[in-house]
């Protein structure tokens, strides 16, 4: 795998607080190689060894989107939504960013005939076929179409499993890092100082608490999704 330059830079991920952890007293020791301080009761993230483990894991993604690979970004915490849906827009990739449904990966055949039944109806709206129902059953119909785009939105053209998942709070998504190591599917995720390195396939020790380093993690990733789309295409 080719290395390259994501600019990638200490001065801007101190801006984006992406140094700044959890309280010295909700730390998980397994961080202790990722940890460079402590200041006013905080761990202070070594932002070298971010910076190194991001600029390889755009490496990675790079290199998958290049080869086709789909990507799904799981973030449903408030400080990550607006985030990951813009980041996941832009790279054309899949998102959660409200609720993850238990199952949503291991029970991949339910999700099918959720998202068919979400597709189905969209359909029917654009078509105008909801108007020339009964009131009440229209309605009905409404509210479920709205609840299927609330949580299945991000992932309506999904059509199979994902081939990386990339997820932003370790500890809030755990049940979707489990169903990913169910699975077998390759897992990237940030991770604070309260978080276990080795749960993910690939882990990047970041403030997953601030919307700035939350951002400042996505975008780099999916700019370098976006360069390996554009690298696949170009080759097809």
């Amino acid at each position: 795998m080719t290395r390259r330059y994501w600019n990638i830079n200490l001065e801007e991920m101190m801006e984006a607080g992406v140094h700044f952890g959890h309280g010295t007293k909700k730390w998980n020791p397994r961080m202790a190689p990722y940890i460079s301080a402590k200041r006013k009761g905080i761990h202070i993230t070594n932002l070298t060894r971010t910076a190194r483990f991001l600029s390889e894991t755009c490496d990675l993604v790079f290199d998958a989107a290049s080869r086709g690979k789909n990507f799904l970004i799981v973030g449903t915490k408030n400080k990550a939504v607006d985030s990951v849906a813009s980041a996941a827009i832009r790279a054309r990739c899949h998102y959660v960013n409200k609720k993850w449904l238990g199952g949503m990966l291991t029970n991949w055949s339910t999700t099918e005939t959720r998202l068919h039944k979400f597709r189905d109806l969209r359909a029917e709206q654009k078509m105008g076929k909801l108007n020339c129902l009964p009131k009440r059953d229209a309605a009905m119909l409404k509210r479920k179409l709205s609840t299927l785009q609330t949580y299945l939105g991000g992932i309506k053209y999904m059509t199979g499993l994902p081939d990386i998942v990339i997820i932003v709070d370790q500890q809030q998504e755990y049940t979707a890092l489990r169903e990913c190591v169910i699975l077998g599917i390759p897992t990237i995720c940030l991770i604070d100082t309260n978080c276990d390195p080795d749960l993910a396939d690939i882990s990047i020790p970041a403030n997953d608490d601030a919307i700035a380093s939350i951002r400042l993690i996505l975008n780099k990733l999916v700019s370098a999704i976006c360069e390996g789309r554009s690298s696949y295409i170009r080759n097809r």
